[in-house]
Order: C-alpha cells, then sequence, then structure tokens
C-alpha cells in the first residue's frame, strides 16, 4: 500500500484511506512520503480506531454509510487491499453501486491475489453459477491483481497517465 499509494502520489492522484491503522496507514505514508496529499475518512468507533500520523486532512464520521458515501464521491479508482468485515462491506458497497449504476463505472482494484482469489471464486460458483443472484457480467466489474506493481501498471494504462 505504501509503494503504490507513493507512485500514485506522484501521478498526481490524492490518496484518500479510512484514516486508520494498518494498510490504511501505509497508504497515507506513501502518499507523505512522495509529496502528496493525505486524507483520512474515518469512523469513530468504541474501540481500536485512531486516525494514522501521516493523514494531513480528516473528518470523521458516526455511521458508516455516511464515511462511505464521502469516500464514493470523488474517487477515480478503488483499491482493496486484504482486509477485515469494513474493507468486505465497503468492496461489496462499490461492486453493487456500479453494478445498480448509482454511481458512475470506476475502475475497482483487489490487491493480492491469495487473499481474493477464495472469495471470487465463491462468488462464481454459488452467487453466480448455482444461485443465479448475479450476472456472469457482474463479475467484469473489478480487477484482481497480485501486488503494488500490477495494481500500478493497470492504472496508467486505464487512465493514459
Amino acid at each position: 500500500a505504501t509503494e503504490l499509494a507513493f507512485h500514485l502520489s506522484k501521478l498526481g492522484y490524492t490518496i484518500i484511506t479510512g484514516g486508520g491503522p494498518g494498510i490504511m496507514e501505509a497508504a497515507n505514508k506513501g502518499a507523505v512520503d512522495a509529496g502528496g496529499r493525505s486524507v483520512g475518512i474515518n469512523i469513530k468507533l468504541p474501540h481500536e480506531q485512531r486516525t494514522n500520523k501521516y493523514v494531513q486532512e480528516s473528518e470523521a464520521f458516526k455511521y458508516f454509510f455516511v464515511r462511505k458515501t464521502m469516500l464514493t464521491f470523488a474517487s477515480q479508482v478503488y483499491i482493496f487491499f486484504p482486509g477485515g468485515f469494513g474493507t468486505l462491506d465497503e468492496v461489496f458497497e462499490i461492486l453493487t453501486l456500479v453494478q445498480t449504476e448509482k454511481i458512475e463505472p470506476v475502475p475497482i482494484i483487489l490487491v493480492n491475489k491469495e487473499f481474493w482469489t477464495p472469495l471470487l471464486d465463491w462468488m462464481r460458483e454459488y452467487m453466480y453459477k448455482k444461485s443465479n443472484a448475479i450476472d456472469e457480467s457482474d463479475m467484469e466489474l473489478y480487477h484482481l491483481v497480485d501486488n503494488a506493481q500490477e495494481a500500478l501498471e493497470l492504472i496508467q494504462r486505464i487512465s493514459g497517465k
């Protein structure tokens, strides 16, 4: 996340994360290291969440749905690294918004094939083939890459930057 955010900042992208620790902190660090803009859209939780030290601009929200609305407002690309329930919630929210045309199609990139492949296989087998709950084309709403370099190359190819 640090490497990818560094290079994206050098290309002029603002790095917007949830503003917390872990992968979010790594991305905000990459932006700061590159001299880029680092923003945190945080959530107020009773435990664990804190704004990381690399966030230059921050706003905290009480409700997840408000934070997700803010994260979707101006994004040119969505990049998801391995995470927990919050990450999955945001992945499925963005996929649903694109699928239902509630937001403009924006590249959705899942980084780390080892982490995402079992979920994507389950979606193909159970959601699409066995349950007919999604269309085959819905599995083309996202891109799966293995690392920061592949993500960067994909973003450059899509954006022309």
